[in-house]
């Protein structure tokens, strides 16, 4: 049995009737192209048979009793790959809105911790002759970077697919280990509980040396933005379990063209389109606030080449500056606060630390995200953040599926916190797409924000021109 760690295990226990902790993303393909036609059982078969590229979604979870340790993955011994690919079509027309509607609703249910935990969905029936395939995952066995390797699964750079070598001994890491009875997996959390005094103390005196860290940076830098920091706004507000789905695209060569122009970088631009588009939609709901957004920016922290299971992922907070009018000077003051977040990152990677989720039983983190759920604290506290805002670099080559060529991948994440809007970021060849999952309830027009990324863009590029 693999353990989990302390992060993957959170996103676990962590989920809620309204959290939920699965990460997807959809993939828009045009199939008119493809030798032979497209087919779903073709496709479904390609995908079982590259199962042992991703052998975590082979593994099933095997919790310990009263959740007084981390769980752990075994391998599943009866999988069924119909409960997991799945064929649906999107209402007619078929359109953007219909799909992002449909895609909403799919991603508003938990996936079953008694099986697998992912699932595909191969979408037809929209405009043009499309397709689409939306794969669920669950974030306790992927983050955005490690994401992208499980694009083999069912992408190909030609339209005829690969075959692919693949040893299924090695591949599947769990295959013939054992499964631990309860009495074991009891008596281990027993064990475990026992030293959690030991690693709360250890964890404490570590956060007091962070604590001295941030202390020192502040006294000689002005003080990045921080948590708990964001304006209340209708985008933060107690989250129920449904939710809603938009997208748009922009040029990715525009995008470059004002990073250079501003001398920033392109994850700036980026945090300044969404700024721009979160500024209109909040100007038009006459609810703009007098200080800054505040974006969660999820960092990867792994190596350039750890695809390994799991998350290895920090949390950076920067200011959207929402409340500057002038495009070019709210891009600047973005960079200066992204500069500034990442200088106190680095300033910490040198004191690293425990997790909480390392030192907590996993039954406790339960419990404390259920109460802070049941009791409606996303209303009542302070926002900890206004949007979460993530950016994945994707490939720059042209991708397949089922020999269907990919015209553009929509990645979306989960909501959590009382933030009603988790803006997600991933490039694929000339474009830069933005997904955007919302809660229902929360955001009135996901669409209306989507569409302002264009416009934000327009701005920034108008400002670019009329530099010195």
């Amino acid at each position: 049995m693999r353990r989990l760690s302390g992060l993957d295990a959170a996103f676990l226990y962590g989920e809620t009737p309204s959290w939920h902790m699965h990460v997807s993303a959809l993939a828009i393909a045009d199939p008119s192209q493809t030798p032979g036609g497209f087919d779903f059982e073709r496709l479904k078969q390609l995908v079982v048979e590259r199962l042992p590229l991703v052998p975590q979604f082979r593994w099933r979870l095997v919790e310990v009793p009263f959740g007084l340790d981390r769980p752990g993955w075994v391998e599943e011994r009866d999988f069924d790959p119909d409960y997991h690919i799945r064929r649906i079509g999107c209402p007619a027309p078929g359109g953007p809105e219909e799909l992002g509607n449909l895609v909403g609703d799919l991603a508003s249910y938990k996936l079953d911790r008694s099986k697998p935990l992912w699932e595909m969905w191969v979408i037809e029936g929209l405009e043009d002759g499309k397709v689409a395939v939306l794969t669920k995952m669950h974030h306790s066995i992927i983050d955005g970077a490690s994401g992208m390797s499980i694009a083999p699964l069912i992408m190909d750079t030609t339209p005829e697919p690969a075959v692919m070598g693949i040893d299924h001994e090695t591949a599947m890491s769990l295959a013939g280990q054992r499964v631990p009875s309860g009495v074991e997996l009891f008596g281990r959390g027993v064990v475990h509980s026992l030293l959690t005094p030991w690693r709360t103390l250890r964890y404490s005196t570590q956060l007091g040396n962070w604590g001295i860290t941030i202390g020192r940076f502040a006294r000689r830098r002005e003080m990045p933005t921080m948590p708990f920091q964001a304006p209340r706004t209708s985008l933060n507000a107690e989250i129920t379990p449904h939710r809603r789905f938009a997208y748009s695209s922009v040029s990715l060569d525009r995008v470059k063209a004002v990073r250079r122009a501003f001398d920033v970088k392109v994850n700036d631009v980026v945090l300044a389109l969404c700024a721009g588009a979160l500024r209109r939609y909040l100007e038009a709901g006459e609810e703009l606030p007098d200080t800054p957004l505040v974006a969660q920016v999820p960092v990867s922290v792994r190596a350039d080449n750890d695809t390994g299971v799991g998350n290895k992922v920090a949390a950076m907070f920067a200011s959207l500056a929402t409340d500057i009018d002038d495009p070019g000077e709210r891009l600047r003051a973005i960079y200066e606060s992204t500069q500034s977040a990442k200088e106190m990152q680095q300033a910490l990677a040198a004191k690293r630390i425990m997790g909480l989720t390392d030192t907590t039983p996993p039954g406790l983190i339960s419990l404390a995200a259920r109460t802070y759920s049941a009791m409606g604290l996303d209303g009542r506290m302070a926002p900890l953040f206004n949007v979460i805002i993530s950016n994945v670099p994707g490939p720059s080559f042209p991708l397949y599926i089922g020999g269907a060529k990919l015209e553009a991948m929509l990645p979306m994440g989960p909501l959590l916190y009382g933030g009603g809007l988790n803006i997600t970021v991933l490039s694929y060849l000339d474009n830069i797409d933005f997904g955007f999952m919302a809660c229902r309830e929360t955001v009135r027009d996901p669409w209306f924000i989507a569409e302002g990324i264009a416009l934000a863009l327009e701005e920034l590029e108008k400002a670019a021109a009329e530099l010195p």
